[in-house]
């Protein structure tokens, strides 16, 4: 029986241990960030907790931000779930992925204000991700689910340009 309280208390603290901060974020300001950040490759992935190919590409992206942590790319998953459902959905999901890239949450409503700003190309459909490096003059835009290869690649390309 003790065992069992123990197993229980570090499965307990384990999970409580591990919370990010999530900051609610109007468009305006992720666009300014991602503007005023010359010499970095931003990796921007536009997810949601209802959506499966989201989630199942959430570990690549994780993958990403640490393999490339000591270079000048900066993964961001910015979530489309509404903002209501910030402690009940979102954090509990990415406290038990235990998911380390940073997160924000898109306090936006109107698609038709922030999408085609993101990219012209883009539906509305998730996942969506945007790559951008404003020094380079490079940007590129997926409507679709990404692996960690697909993503190398991308980045790779970038980061060799001169």
């Amino acid at each position: 029986m003790k065992f069992i309280q123990i197993f229980f208390f570090f499965l307990l603290t384990s999970i409580l241990g591990y919370s990010q901060n999530i900051p609610v974020v109007k468009f305006n300001d992720l666009e300014k960030r991602i503007k005023n950040a010359s010499d970095t490759t931003y990796v921007v992935n536009f997810w949601a907790t209802w959506c499966i190919p989201c989630i199942k590409e959430l570990p690549d992206f994780d993958s990403i931000n640490e393999s490339y942590r000591n270079n000048k790319v900066k993964v961001l998953l910015v979530s489309i779930d509404f903002k209501e459902d910030l402690k009940t959905k979102v954090l509990p999901f990415i406290n038990t992925r235990k998911i380390k890239s940073e997160i924000i949450l898109l306090d936006e409503l109107n698609g038709n204000y922030f999408i085609p700003k993101v990219s012209e190309q883009w539906t509305g459909a998730i996942p969506a991700t945007l790559l951008i490096n404003n020094q380079k003059l490079v940007k590129h835009f997926f409507e679709k689910k990404l692996n960690y290869e697909m993503l190398k690649t991308e980045i790779d390309s970038i980061e060799l340009k001169k």
